[in-house]
């Protein structure tokens, strides 16, 4: 196991466990015996999958991967059916509650439960009259792999077309046909490929200051005497217990039409949303804003494209500034874009890197150090995916919508996840419930801003329009 991974597995806490989870509902019911027979077959070229964990009697080596004896499909695959009235509150208490249990660390660490009976929904994962859906729950542990190599593995297991039969043979993982946009990848990192894949065999060098210069080592600087974040109701003493919610989807056209307006991108434009959704739930709590601003804790790809099907974990982060004390969306989107702008040329992804792969060759109590170090420079982890933009389908039934959420690494209690599919765009956040036991609140909030931007692009567009015409009709 690499010392990232290690790292990453070292960081299992009850009150914040590791796991990514994630959410597809179906257009239907689905054939469980066609779906073992794809999740046995698609996923065994994915060998961490089939592997279970071994820890070292000594702290002093890594724990490494052994194949499971004992493994069957059926150990992984759990059946069940949605509690009545079989809703949206229904299915969010169902995630809330699996997203608080850990896994089985005796068996290759994933499971999925597949969900009978969710009749969809008005707002969320569904649309009015839109009968049954089977609803999967999948749960992946942090270690095996990052998001972008998950969402590799998620369309291994897909198709474009409903009439997929399974191959005799598992086919080789490959990254042909694998596209992701690239609008939202720091400029940096897609021209510092080559960095990535030496850092990731000699993570070790990170911290070297020759190899970093001076805007490397001044970064690394400027992390260690950051200032921590300021108490909020989103950072606290975390319990055991967690709860998620989740958007509608939103359509993707519409955040690229309001970033063309504010001369933003996509990704600038949903982190203002949800900049301004943060701040209406804090003023909903009676906690004031003005002038107060928290960092979200931002992975950075560093994996290159072409090897996005490989497992482990291969990404930085960032820390980005939210400034939920501006009240005017266009003012606060272009102190994000600002704050985006100078975070995209700087190599703070890659010594974050370097971090987390020292903490994971380090001792237990020395990890814990730096994991306090890392939560307290900022109050929420904020993931950027985007998945592909056609439908897909799985065992024969369509992938109406799909949603995940990131463990809170540093212990902080909230986790923000943006994914993108089928052209559409949801937000999804997980909480500690001590400190948001209603994080729908902030999922309604979200539209809110949404419908705010979209508004003032609207007529900024407009009024340029007009300015144009009226400047054509001039006569000169």
């Amino acid at each position: 196991m690499s010392s990232v991974d290690a790292a990453w597995l070292g960081m299992e806490d009850p009150t914040n466990l590791m796991m990514v989870s994630g959410v597809m509902a179906l257009d239907g019911a689905i054939d469980l015996k066609r779906l073992r027979l794809v999740l046995d077959r698609r996923l065994a070229p994915f060998s961490r999958f089939h592997q279970r964990v071994v820890r070292p009697r000594s702290r002093a080596n890594l724990p490494h991967w052994e194949d499971d004896p004992n493994f069957d499909v059926d150990n992984h695959v759990t059946h069940v059916a949605l509690a009545a009235p079989a809703n949206d509150a229904a299915l969010r208490k169902l995630v809330s509650d699996l997203m608080s249990e850990p896994l089985d660390f005796s068996k290759p660490l994933w499971h999925m439960h597949v969900i009978d009976g969710y009749r969809g929904g008005s707002v969320f994962l569904g649309a009015p009259g839109a009968g049954r859906k089977t609803v999967l729950i999948a749960r992946v542990h942090h270690s095996i792999a990052d998001g972008i190599a998950l969402v590799r593995v998620l369309l291994s297991l897909t198709d474009e077309a409903p009439g997929w039969r399974p191959p005799a043979r598992p086919r080789r993982p490959s990254a042909a046909g694998f596209k992701l946009p690239l609008d939202w990848l720091p400029a940096a990192v897609r021209r510092g490929v080559g960095a990535g894949q030496a850092l990731a065999a000699r993570p070790d060098r990170v911290l070297d200051a020759a190899r970093l210069g001076i805007h490397g080592a001044y970064r690394l600087g400027r992390l260690v005497v950051l200032p921590p974040d300021p108490a909020t109701v989103f950072k606290g003493e975390l319990g055991r217990r967690k709860r998620a919610a989740w958007s509608e989807t939103l359509p993707l056209d519409d955040f690229k039409a309001i970033g063309k307006a504010f001369g933003a991108t996509v990704n600038d434009v949903l982190v203002g949303a949800t900049t301004g959704a943060l701040r209406r739930y804090m003023e909903r709590r009676g906690q004031p804003t003005v002038g107060v601003a928290i960092r979200a804790s931002v992975p950075v790809n560093l994996r290159p494209l072409d090897r996005a099907h490989e497992l482990g974990n291969a990404f930085g982060l960032v820390f980005l500034t939210l400034p939920v004390g501006i009240a005017d969306p266009a003012r606060r989107l272009r102190a994000i874009k600002n704050e985006m702008d100078g975070l995209k040329q700087s190599p703070e992804a890659l010594v974050a890197f370097g971090v987390l792969s020292l903490m994971g060759l380090a001792p237990v109590e020395v990890e814990q150090v730096g994991l306090r170090f890392f939560g307290s420079k900022a109050t929420a982890v904020l993931t950027n995916v985007p998945g592909p933009r056609q439908p897909l389908y799985l065992a024969g039934r369509k992938i109406d919508r799909v949603m995940f959420w990131v463990p809170q690494s540093g212990r902080l209690g909230i986790g923000i996840s943006i994914i993108s599919y089928g052209g559409g765009v949801m937000l999804g956040i997980a909480t500690d419930a001590r400190l948001v036991p209603d994080p729908e609140r902030i999922v309604e909030a979200f539209k809110v801003e949404f419908e705010s931007m979209r508004s003032a692009a609207a007529k900024l567009a407009g009024a340029r329009r007009k300015a144009t015409s009226s400047r054509q009709a001039t006569p000169r």
